[in-house]
């Protein structure tokens, strides 16, 4: 059978000493957000669905189908948070000011009350709704397991900065077993990626061999640099300004070759937009201008 089964217990304990709907506001990042727990298990469903190898797409749809987990641990935390807020705002237990207050302290915590009865919402910590977008696949094994390992490294980062900001040692400890969680997946995903012999470059095209291994020094001046990514074996350094355009050795300029109607009916609207290099017309810079008329700065005398 091919069915999603839920036990209603959660992955791990979700422990709240008290409520805190700024917090919660800020977690939403992991639950909505580009980084968080649904923009990973959609990106992992929709790699795994259309997967080819039985090994990768057993992966993907483990880690998929946890990552839903964790977005239940998340939303749980939030809804905790939001406990006292959700009951004050729907029974008027507090006086209008007081509650004004409460729900006005920082984040988005006042829209997440007001429209959502402090439940989890589907937007990240601005308030801004999920949008598949957030899911970048690309259907080539080698191009999706880097971006899944580059996604799984931010979230881990977006999960640090989160267990920074609380002193609550329930939350604390939740959020670190979900940023442990994603160096998991990391660790999972180089070795399915390195299980693919050869890797890279990635897709079936092999790169052009007199582009693949230059290093373009376009940016030059104070601060230039040499490491292991412009320097040694493996480069060809071009510095010379001349030598970084036309490389493939026509003359660097943009062509078409277009019918002949086409032609003439370009040639019609250069004529009739064409500018006139030796006039100097009035505008309304010049007239608006004031003493000094046509100059932005004062005219010496």
């Amino acid at each position: 059978m091919t069915m999603f089964m839920h036990n209603k217990r959660l992955q791990y304990t979700v422990r709240v000493s008290e409520p805190n709907p700024v917090l919660a506001s800020l977690l939403l990042e992991q639950f909505g957000g580009p980084d968080g727990e649904l923009a990973a298990a959609m990106r992992y469903f929709t790699q795994g669905l259309a997967e080819e190898d039985p090994g990768r797409k057993d992966l993907l749809l483990d880690i998929a189908t946890e990552e839903l987990s964790h977005l239940e641990v998340i939303g749980s935390i939030v809804a905790m948070l939001n406990k006292g807020a959700k009951g004050q705002l729907a029974e008027a237990a507090l006086s209008e000011a007081d509650l004004y207050m409460s729900l006005t302290r920082g984040g988005d915590s006042h829209t997440q009350a007001l429209l959502y009865g402090g439940g989890p919402a589907l937007t990240n910590s601005s308030g801004v709704p999920w949008t598949a977008a957030y899911v970048d696949c690309r259907g080539e094994p080698t191009a999706d397991l880097r971006s899944n390992i580059a996604a799984e490294s931010r979230a881990k980062i977006i999960y640090e900065r989160l267990i920074n900001i609380t002193d609550d040692p329930g939350i604390k400890d939740a959020l670190g077993f979900l940023m442990t969680r994603e160096v998991a997946h990391q660790k999972s995903f180089e070795k399915a990626l390195y299980a693919i012999e050869p890797n890279f470059p990635t897709g079936k095209l092999p790169a052009d061999p007199k582009f693949a291994d230059v290093y373009y020094n376009m940016s030059q001046g104070d601060g230039d640099a040499s490491g292991p990514w412009n320097s040694g074996d493996n480069w060809q350094v071009v510095s010379e300004r001349e030598d970084q355009a036309a490389v493939d050795g026509g003359d660097g300029l943009a062509s078409v070759k277009l019918p002949a109607k086409d032609t003439k009916v370009l040639a019609n609207l250069a004529k009739r937009t064409e500018s006139a290099p030796d006039g100097d017309p009035i505008t309304g810079a010049d007239l608006g201008a004031g003493p000094g008329a046509g100059s932005t700065t004062p005219v010496a005398k």
